[in-house]
């Protein structure tokens, strides 16, 4: 198995084609993005050329490959205003192993290792993410791989008819 990382400097269709799907993967909506209640859940999103050029401006975006396919996605930016501690430097990251057949391979723990590498080589030493509390595996991941758990934001995202928390975790690179 091989697998590569890229960074997106130019979209292409292929990689909004992929992202559309992913967005709207009923499987994989709850675990990417933050939903209010149940009509946000079920609501699908069209992803454009524009849109993922705009992303650009503000986001790192490096796609991943497994045996030249693309199975994957993973960003960071620096200082959002979302951040739970607003310590300034600090890199905020999100990961997307979008085909099912890629998960559980250990593909997440070199994706996360490759992006604390490149956001240290460009100076920062903090990282901070979010992850629901039902994610167990990707929570194990991260605790894994040394994040701490800082804080909890209480009914943050809504899944399976109730809202959830999400937990805030941080490492200093």
């Amino acid at each position: 198995m091989t697998i590569d990382f890229i960074q997106l400097t130019k979209p292409t269709s292929l990689f909004v084609e992929v992202m559309s799907r992913w967005e709207n993967d009923s499987s994989l909506v709850p675990l990417i993005r933050p939903n209010q209640n149940r009509e946000e859940l079920e609501k699908r999103q069209t992803i454009t050329l524009e849109g993922i050029k705009e992303r650009l401006e503000y986001l790192q975006i490096y796609q991943i490959f497994m045996n030249n396919k693309l199975i994957g996605e993973m960003n960071y930016m620096i200082d959002p205003p979302h951040l739970f501690k607003k310590e300034k430097g600090t890199a905020w990251i999100g990961i997307t192993i979008g085909e099912s057949e890629a998960r559980g391979k250990g593909i997440g723990t070199q994706a996360l290792e490759f992006l604390e590498k490149e956001i240290k080589d460009q100076g920062f030493h903090r990282i901070e993410l979010g992850v629901f509390e039902f994610n167990t595996k990707a929570h194990e991941l991260y605790q894994k791989l040394g994040y701490k758990e800082i804080a909890r934001i209480e009914d943050f995202t809504y899944w399976q008819g109730r809202m959830w928390s999400d937990i805030r975790m941080e490492k200093y690179i």
